[in-house]
């Protein structure tokens, strides 16, 4: 086969993923789920007296929830540092 007789196998994808509105998803559905299911564990685990295991895992979620905000902002504002650090 020759270099100039390639055959296009795959079309070029024309539309585009709206990351947008699946980020939108996530924040109004699927995080508060799981926020509420974290809560009910803590106060399951505060009633049985293992307040030092509710402590670190409080500890341990305000890290991640902190992690998650540095992850959006990022998101948001992505782009703008990547100009003011590159231009």
């Amino acid at each position: 086969m020759i270099a100039t007789d390639l055959i296009i196998l795959a079309a070029e994808p024309t539309g585009k993923i709206n990351t947008s509105g699946i980020v939108e998803f996530f924040a109004t559905n699927i995080a508060p789920i799981l926020l509420a299911v974290l809560g009910v564990i803590f106060i399951g685990r505060a009633s049985k007296g293992e307040v030092s295991k509710v402590l670190t895992s409080s500890a341990i979620a305000i890290v991640g929830l902190a992690f998650i905000a540095g992850a959006t902002a990022l998101f948001v504002f992505g782009e703008s540092i990547i100009d003011l650090i590159f231009n």
